[in-house]
């Protein structure tokens, strides 16, 4: 009887490897589109709010003008924070990194959860919360490193808006508006990405949805991930001019260093978040001083376009993300903290799918050490 011999398949990454079933997101890598429940990106940004699409993302489909309605009076209804959790924020040290404010304290909300009940409907109501609260624990903690006074929630602002005037201190104009929410809407899933697989990670072992999202928040501070749009304002910082792109390029090649903004491991054409982040990018420097930024951006581009484009390295969703909220005014080390305020709606939404067919994740590992070998006693080693 011939013995069958198991085949392992090693895939660094995990690349190309299908982990769950979703009804969420969908990506289509070579023709760079991407749909949330079926809806192309384009329509959503270009007719929708970051409420509706919270919506669509835990429910997969659009919301009836009362459920919306319902929705948004939630999140303005729970998005001040404890008393005792303000004060926690004015304890932390002000020199640690927003993403690490974020994730303590998106941690910390759970000792201040009451609710028992860990029904479908708890958690969807708890994913609500957690949506609502992020922008105002990222607003509150860069005020108060500031030594600025936190300022309270507006009561008839929305989510994207009501951000950026907790964070600014001053109503935001109906363009600076949308462009927020905008952004929130482009970041808020993307598939099966580093810092959703990880929040589904702990997910699996039916650990709660605060210890999920904290999960998230860690794998997306990294700067292969969310950090990336910081990383891209350093590079053009150090550009400084679009005459230098050029040559900035060619030592980058040569040194093997990675550019930041460009290639994907999915997407191998051009990123659809890419192409909304610049029209933005561009409307908004016709008005600002930081116009030089996006001419290198475009510079960098064509390129990178030249020498890397045949081998589908394109333009992703950081290369214009840093420069829009540059010109919003916010503060670089904020970027990964925003984007974690629009990805909190997908990392639950994804939890709370997959807890409906839960299943713990334990992959293998592919052995590269030593055969079986006896315990060699410490008087007898050389």
């Amino acid at each position: 009887m011939e013995t069958q011999q198991k085949t392992e398949i090693y895939s660094p990454g995990l690349e190309g490897v299908i982990a769950c079933k979703t009804r969420i997101c969908q990506i289509d890598g070579q023709a760079g589109k991407l749909y949330y429940a079926g809806y192309p990106i384009e329509d959503l940004v270009h007719h929708s709010t970051f409420e509706e699409v919270s919506f669509l993302l835990w429910q997969q489909r659009l919301p009836r003008q009362d459920e919306l309605e319902q929705l948004d009076k939630m999140f303005k209804e729970t998005r001040s924070l404890p008393a005792e959790v303000l004060q926690f924020l004015e304890l932390m040290p002000h020199t640690s990194h927003p993403m690490d404010a974020l994730r303590t304290v998106a941690s910390l909300l759970a000792c201040f959860d009451t609710n028992l009940e860990k029904s479908p409907e708890a958690n969807l109501q708890r994913a609500i919360f957690l949506t609502a609260r992020f922008p105002t624990i990222v607003a509150n903690f860069h005020r108060l490193r500031q030594n600025q006074k936190p300022i309270q929630p507006h009561p008839d602002l929305g989510l994207a808006a009501n951000f950026l005037y907790m964070l600014l201190g001053k109503e935001p104009t109906a363009d600076q508006a949308r462009v927020m929410d905008a952004a929130l809407i482009l970041h808020a899933d993307h598939e099966m990405n580093a810092s959703t697989f990880a929040a589904l990670v702990t997910a699996s072992t039916l650990s709660d949805i605060y210890s999920a999202v904290a999960s998230g928040i860690g794998a997306l501070k990294g700067p292969l991930h969310g950090g990336a749009n910081e990383a891209v304002l350093k590079m053009l910082l150090e550009i400084a001019d679009p005459a230098n792109v050029e040559s900035y390029v060619e030592q980058a090649l040569v040194k093997k260093t990675k550019i930041m903004g460009f290639g994907h491991r999915i997407y191998k054409s051009y990123d659809p978040r890419a192409r909304i982040f610049k029209e933005y990018a561009r409307r908004l420097s016709g008005r600002t001083k930081f116009s030089r930024f996006f001419k290198i951006n475009e510079k960098l581009e064509e390129v990178m376009q030249a020498k890397k484009g045949q081998h589908g390295i394109f333009p992703n969703v950081d290369l214009y993300s840093g420069i829009v909220y540059h010109q919003l005014g916010i503060p670089a080390d904020l970027f990964t903290p925003i984007f974690a305020i629009a990805r909190v709606a997908g990392w639950t939404a994804h939890i709370l799918e997959y807890w409906r067919d839960n299943r713990l994740f334990r992959p293998n590992a592919l052995y590269e050490g030593p055969p079986p070998r006896p315990y060699v006693p410490i008087e007898q080693r050389r």
